[in-house]
């Protein structure tokens, strides 16, 4: 059995002002863990993520707007807004806040049987 891991997403945190910084902090066959740092970074105008996982994430520090495909306005998200991707589901960010670090906890799994509620 492993020992027990502790760290602070916050600690070292990279400079992204010339790209957007993926680290992985847990995978296992399931699952996968990334802590995302942006700043001022927006998808390319014509692209969108279209992934096979589902996704979940959360704005920690910062603020971004996300797109999806079918709709027509953005949704902006400040620190403690989360969201549920499912599978396949286009979207694309369009901006990240520019005079600092935007940081996202991202989770990565199969998304079946998902039930997904909000508190």
């Amino acid at each position: 059995m492993p020992d027990a891991t502790f760290a602070n997403l916050f600690s070292a945190l990279p400079d992204a002002t010339k790209g957007e910084v993926f680290d992985e902090i847990l995978r296992s066959p399931c699952l996968r863990i990334e802590r995302i740092v942006s700043h001022g970074q927006s998808s390319p105008e014509t692209g969108w993520y279209d992934q096979q996982p589902a996704e979940w994430v959360i704005l920690l520090t910062g603020s971004a707007e996300i797109l999806f495909e079918n709709e027509n306005t953005g949704r902006v998200l400040k620190p403690g807004d989360h969201l549920y991707i499912p599978p396949h589901c286009r979207h694309r960010v369009v901006w990240t806040e520019k005079n600092t670090e935007t940081v996202w906890l991202a989770v990565f799994f199969d998304g079946r049987g998902v039930h997904y509620s909000t508190p």
